[in-house]
C-alpha cells in the first residue's frame, strides 16, 4: 500500500510527448495529473488519447536526477498508455492492463472504493473483456475493487494463499476496520486512501464505526485459478510467468512477460521505502522480499509496471532502482541479526540500526509510508518473537499502575505533563510522548491533562514523515480529545 495520492479526474493519456514544452507544461502545471486531450485516434478495439503526460518521460526524469519535484504515487484514477497494448491506471491501488487479442488482463482490480472508477477508464481504453484477473496480492486495495470487474466475468488468478487472506479477514473485520482507520487517521479523507465497503455502498471512506461495515466486500472475487511457487499461461498472444515470493505478503505474485520484457511488481516496488515493518500488521518477510527483486533484475526486465507509482523504462534503470532497494533491505536485515547473534536487546537494536541517509533521500525509497526503525521491530520478531529482552516487561503491571505511581512520586500528573511539555519544547518529542503517556494513564478523566496529551501528539504528528507515524501519533490525539470533550462543561 501506497502513502500519496491525488484528487480523482477520469479519462485517458498516452505515454507519448509532444515536445519538450508539453514535457515542462505537465511537470509544472499539472501535478494532480489532469490531462488537456489533443486528438483521439482508434488502434483496434482500443481508444488512444493524444495527451501531455508521459508517466515514463517523468519517472526516468525523476530517478536519473535523484529529485522528485512532483507526486510519484498518484490515485487519480487516470489511464495511460505505457505501451502499445499496455495500460495503467493510477489509483489505490493501481490497475496495470494487457490487451492479448483476446481480451484483457487486469493485474489488481483497485479497492472498493476506486474499483468502479479504475473499469470506468479501462473502458474508455478498450471495449475488449477483461478475460483475467490477476492479485499480486490479496490486500483489500488490490482485491476489493473486483466486484466491479465481476461482469466480464473473470478467470481470477492468484496465490494460494489469496483464499486463506480473505478469510482472515472475515474472522478480525472489527480489528482490521481499527487499525486501518488508525494507519490512515487523519490523512485518509485528504487522499481517498480507504479500503473497506458496505456490500451496498462501496464507496465510503473507513469510518471509526468497527461494526458498521465489512473490511473486504462481501462480493469480492475470489481466485478460480491457484499459484503455488510458479505457474505460467498463454493468455492471447502472451506467455505470462507468474512467481511467488514472500514479501509485503505471504501470497505476493510478480508476473513477467518474456516477449516483451514487461515486469509487474506488485508491491515489491511501491515508490516508498518498502512495507516490511507495518506496526499493526502481520509479519512481513524483507529478506525475501530482496531475493524477489534479485530475481526481478535476473529476468532483465525493460518495463516494470508497479502497483503503486510510477512505471519505468530501460534495462538498466530498471535494475538500478531494484538492486537499491534490495540492497537497503539486505543491509539492514544483516545489521540486525549481526546484533541478535551478538546479544543486544531490541531497544539497543532499534536506536542503533539506521540506514544511511543518501539512500533515504533516493526519491523511491523515502520514508513516507513505512520506516525503517519498524522494519527493524519486525525483523526482531521474526526471529526474536515479541518480547523485547527487559525483564520487567515479560509480565508487566498495567500502565495506569506504573504511570499512576511514577506520578506519586513526580508530584502528580501534571508534573509529568510539564515534563513532557519540557521535553517537546526541547525538540525532543520521543521523551514527550512518553511523559505525556504517563499523565494520560495516571489521570484517565482529567480533561486538562489529555487537552495536553493531545496536544503533544499532534506536534509529533507534524514533525513525522511516514504516513503510519502520522496515522498513529494523530489517533493518540483524537483519543485524549474525546476524552477532553466527554468532560467539558458543555458535555
Amino acid at each position: 500500500m501506497s502513502a500519496v495520492g491525488l484528487g480523482r479526474t477520469g479519462g485517458t493519456r498516452t505515454n507519448r510527448w509532444d515536445s519538450g514544452e508539453d514535457v515542462r507544461a505537465a511537470c509544472a502545471g499539472d501535478a494532480a495529473g489532469r490531462v488537456r486531450d489533443r486528438s483521439r485516434s482508434g488502434i483496434g478495439g482500443r481508444t488512444t488519447v493524444l495527451g501531455m503526460a508521459d508517466l515514463l518521460e517523468i519517472s526516468a526524469r525523476i530517478i536519473d536526477s535523484g529529485y522528485a519535484d512532483q507526486p510519484v504515487n498518484r490515485t487519480t484514477n487516470e489511464l495511460s498508455e505505457v505501451a502499445d497494448g499496455l495500460a495503467m491506471v493510477e489509483s489505490f491501488s493501481h490497475s496495470v492492463v494487457v490487451d492479448t487479442g483476446e481480451g484483457l488482463i487486469a493485474f489488481d482490480a483497485s479497492g472498493a472504493q476506486s474499483g468502479r472508477a479504475v473499469v470506468e477508464a479501462i473502458r474508455s481504453w478498450s471495449a475488449e473483456p477483461i478475460r483475467h484477473l490477476v492479485y499480486t496480492h490479496g490486500h483489500a486495495d488490490h482485491v476489493g475493487g473486483s466486484m466491479f470487474f465481476a461482469d466480464d466475468h473473470p478467470v481470477v488468478i492468484g496465490h494460494r494463499n489469496v483464499a486463506k487472506r480473505m478469510d482472515r479477514y472475515a474472522y478480525t473485520n472489527n480489528w482490521n476496520l481499527i487499525i486501518n482507520a488508525r494507519q490512515f487517521g487523519g490523512v485518509s479523507g485528504d487522499l481517498n486512501l480507504s479500503v473497506g465497503g458496505e456490500e451496498q455502498d462501496a464507496g465510503q471512506t473507513v469510518e471509526r464505526r468497527p461494526g458498521a461495515r465489512n473490511f473486504l466486500p462481501a462480493k469480492t472475487l475470489r481466485p478460480d485459478r491457484e499459484v503455488d511457487a510458479f505457474d505460467r499461461m498463454q493468455i492471447g498472444r502472451h506467455e505470462v510467468e507468474f512467481h511467488h515470493a514472500r514479501g509485503e505478503t505471504d501470497d505476493h505474485l510478480w508476473s513477467f512477460l518474456p516477449e516483451h520484457k514487461w515486469i509487474m511488481t506488485g508491491d515489491f516496488l511501491i515508490w516508498n521505502f518498502p512495507n516490511a515493518g507495518n506496526p499493526q500488521k502481520v509479519q512481513r518477510y524483507p529478506i525475501e522480499w530482496a531475493a524477489a527483486l534479485r530475481a526481478m533484475i535476473a529476468k532483465e526486465p525493460e518495463l516494470l509496471l508497479p502497483a503503486h507509482g510510477l512505471p519505468i523504462a530501460g534495462k538498466e534503470r530498471i535494475a538500478r532502482v531494484l538492486d537499491d532497494v534490495a540492497g537497503a533491505l539486505e543491509n539492514i536485515v544483516s545489521d540486525v541479526v549481526s546484533m541478535m547473534n551478538a546479544g543486544a536487546n531490541l531497544d539497543t537494536i532499534v536506536h542503533t540500526v539506521k540506514v544511511p541517509p543518501d539512500t533515504l533521500a533516493k526519491p523511491y525509497l523515502r520514508p513516507f509510508y513505512d520506516e525503517p526503525e519498524f522494519v527493524v521491530r519486525g525483523i526482531w520478531r521474526q526471529f526474536g518473537g515479541w518480547w523485547d529482552g527487559a525483564a520487567s516487561r515479560l509480565k508487566p503491571s498495567p500502565d495506569a499502575q506504573v504511570a499512576t505511581a511514577i506520578a506519586e512520586l513526580a508530584g502528580g500528573p501534571a508534573a509529568l505533563l510539564r515534563r513532557a511539555e519540557q521535553a517537546a519544547s526541547d525538540g525532543d518529542m520521543r521523551l514527550a510522548c512518553h511523559f505525556a503517556d504517563l499523565a494520560g494513564w495516571a489521570a484517565p478523566d482529567d480533561p486538562t491533562i489529555h487537552q495536553g496529551r493531545a496536544a503533544i501528539y499532534l506536534q509529533r504528528r507534524k514533525a513525522e514523515p511516514s504516513l503510519m507515524s502520522k496515522g498513529i501519533f494523530a489517533a493518540a490525539a483524537r483519543e485524549s480529545q474525546l476524552i477532553v470533550d466527554a468532560n467539558s462543561p458543555e458535555a
